[in-house]
């Protein structure tokens, strides 16, 4: 067993950026690094390092700083202690900072020069937009739970279709980033950089909702542009449980650069202590990636598997699992030659070998798709899709018969079809469903599509009323394995509140001809490969003043017959033992629509935040609200900060913006 490094942390060190502005970095590395300097680790966030990642920050920056390594986990521009203003994600700004501190960190005398970049969300998405910018110093990435496309796979617009966690995320940020810096590493300017941070914090709804089709806006810092921009040796990993599924597939399959890829059974976390289970020991993986491409040590990472991911045995529906039953599959070659599996829609609601006309009518009520879960599972709570019957009662379902042998689906499914609608916008989601003898239906894979972007998303084109059109959509990345003597469902519908903001009028589409082709591999019951068990640093040292707990209801009106999805997650309060800084938060939102009436819809949601030390506490109110018309969408925004209770800065948005074909 190699020793291990006594490690020294540095809880604010400076870098400062070109134009003059410090960000403020958390530091860990071996203390004899200026005689022995090491390769450095950058993890580049807006989300606060003194009290919002510090949990996962604890577990992974040490553990890697004690094998050789300098760790260094900055606060971006605007946020938690660095100084300077956050006008929007993965602005030219963020990646011109991030650049600037990989060169500066080549250039200490405890770095060897070589310089790797990590980050889960945010962090992995960044990390492959610097990638692609080239700086020299920059020789390998771990992406986890990222994007290659900002516009057709984040939070913002799937299918074309509009998400509503681009509201639900745009309140977070909203609120993230009205909280004050530290006093006790920034001194007596945090009131001043904070009211500069508040007066400036921009509530990117609306800039988002500015870009409504796939622009130069969103083609920025889309790595799919040109993936032969990346350079550096990538290993990507996902969850299936997470929102972000089909990156690692994407990546593997188009860089010329060398890349693997991981994906689990895990939501939006780290796979070393992620939900469900099996976890893995992701922190000895990185190790394995770190020191073959910034020491040039021969660790084997390039004989892995291209593409390595967990089968998952078909389970009964659930909205959360603590883990999952299932098989390490690998291969060699992405994407691979697996057979494929063509099932045709036929007008008696089955799925069947042969083609058929059909003439099927599908409407849904608005509040079809109660039952799908977040669109990104984060918070440990009830967030997955629990049983489907609810929603397949509402939509149009065609089921195969009982599969003789165990059906593996690897990859992603492609739907086909002719269709019309009777108005000129509309859209259309989709779901391919695991069905229980007893008629339980598990959510496998899905997909949307705003059906005015059939032809792509630089523009949309507006349907004419019943025309036939035919259309594409490919579904999101699975491997699942169903049983045999169990059946598979393809359910429609046009609606699928509250995952997307529904069309501006009652939809009725009609289904002329489809099939769906399914790529599935023979697999056995053996891991394929196997991972070492996962490993940590010792956990963040707090006291628990407040414990967390979530609430997730539906709530149906008696009189008007609106239906609202109530959510509260409580996270709790805490305190640091280290330097005392004691934070909590609490988020509420709540998603309404009436049945038959689209321009019902409202989402609202409010956020609270709180630090405090001593005699010194602040304090952060937000509040947002969209709802809608036919042809706009309506915002609304309130932020209140208070200092010692007392209200300190208050401001109000509020703005109408046209809907463009959705």
């Amino acid at each position: 067993m190699t020793s291990l490094n006594k490690i020294v942390e540095i809880p604010d060190m400076a870098i400062v950026m070109p134009d003059g502005c410090r960000l403020s970095a958390r530091v860990w590395l071996p203390d004899n690094a200026e005689t022995v300097p090491v390769p450095s680790i950058l993890e580049f966030l807006p989300y606060r390092k003194r009290d919002g990642t510090t949990a996962r920050d604890s577990l992974t920056h040490p553990y890697i700083a004690k094998r050789g390594y300098a760790c260094i986990r900055v606060d971006m521009r605007g946020n938690g202690d660095s100084q300077g203003i956050m006008k929007d994600e993965y602005t030219e700004q963020e990646l011109q900072d991030a650049q600037a501190t990989i060169e500066w960190l080549a250039d200490q005398t405890w770095c060897s020069g070589a310089v790797g970049m990590m980050g889960i969300s945010w962090g992995g998405f960044n990390a492959l937009q610097v990638a692609a910018r080239q700086p020299p110093a920059l020789k390998a990435i771990i992406t986890l739970c990222s994007t290659v496309d900002r516009y057709a796979d984040d939070i913002h617009y799937k299918g074309g279709c509009l998400l509503n966690e681009n509201l639900g995320w745009g309140a977070t940020m909203w609120s993230y980033s009205s909280r004050a810096p530290d006093p006790a590493l920034v001194g007596e300017a945090w009131r001043d950089m904070w009211l500069k941070r508040l007066e400036s914090e921009p509530f990117l709804p609306i800039v988002w909702l500015d870009h409504q089709n796939r622009d130069a806006y969103w083609q920025h810092g889309s790595v799919c542009e040109d993936y032969s921009k990346i350079k550096a040796a990538t290993l990507a990993i996902g969850g299936w449980g997470d929102a972000y599924k089909n990156t690692v597939s994407h990546l593997v399959k188009n860089l010329g650069s060398p890349v693997k890829g991981i994906v689990g059974p895990w939501v939006h976390k780290y796979p070393h202590f992620a939900v469900p289970e099996p976890r893995i020991g992701f922190l000895q993986e990185a190790l394995r990636w770190w020191d073959q491409w910034l020491k040039g040590e021969d660790t084997g990472v390039s004989q892995d598997p291209a593409y390595t991911a967990y089968l998952m045995d078909g389970v009964r529906p659930h909205s959360w699992y603590n883990s999952r039953d299932g098989y390490w599959i690998t291969e060699n070659k992405w994407p691979a030659e697996f057979q494929h599996y063509c099932w045709h829609l036929q007008p008696s609601g089955i799925l069947g070998s042969l083609p058929s006309e059909l003439s099927t009518k599908v409407t849904s009520t608005q509040s079809c798709g109660g039952a799908a879960g977040e669109y990104c599972a984060i918070w440990l709570g009830p967030e997955m899709p629990d049983d489907q019957r609810a929603d397949d009662a509402l939509s149009a379902c065609f089921t195969s018969q009982a599969l003789k042998e165990n059906f593996d689906i690897i990859g992603s499914p492609t739907l086909k079809l002719k269709i019309s609608s009777d108005q000129p916008v509309a859209q259309i989601a989709v779901r391919l469903n695991h069905i229980h003898p007893d008629g339980a239906s598990t959510r496998m894979t899905y997909g949307v599509l705003n059906l005015c972007h059939r032809n792509g998303h630089a523009v949309a084109q507006p349907l004419i009323p019943h025309k036939e059109y035919e259309v594409s959509l490919v579904l999101d990345q699975m491997a699942y394995r169903v049983p045999a003597g169990h059946c598979v469902r393809l359910a429609i519908s046009p609606t699928y509140w509250p995952l997307l903001w529904p069309s501006p009028v009652p939809v009725e589409l009609t289904l002329h001809a489809g099939e769906i082709d399914i790529p599935i591999r023979p697999s056995g019951t053996q891991d394929e490969r196997r991972f070492p068990p996962p490993e940590a640093d010792p956990p963040w040292q707090i006291e628990v003043l407040q414990s967390p707990k979530n609430e997730r209801r539906q709530i149906t009106d008696m009189t008007t017959g609106t239906v609202t999805l109530e959510i509260v997650d409580d996270f709790g309060s805490t305190k640091d033992l280290d330097h005392g800084l004691v934070h909590g938060s609490v988020a509420r939102k709540w998603w309404s629509i009436q049945p038959d009436d689209p321009l019902s819809a409202s989402g609202r949601t409010h956020w609270t935040y709180e630090n405090s030390r001593d005699d010194w506490s602040v304090r952060t109110e937000t509040y947002t609200n969209m709802t809608s018309d036919a042809k706009n969408f309506h915002l609304t925004a309130r932020l209140e900060a208070y200092e010692n209770n007392n209200l300190v800065f208050e401001k109000e948005i509020s703005e109408s913006i046209e809907r463009d074909h959705r």
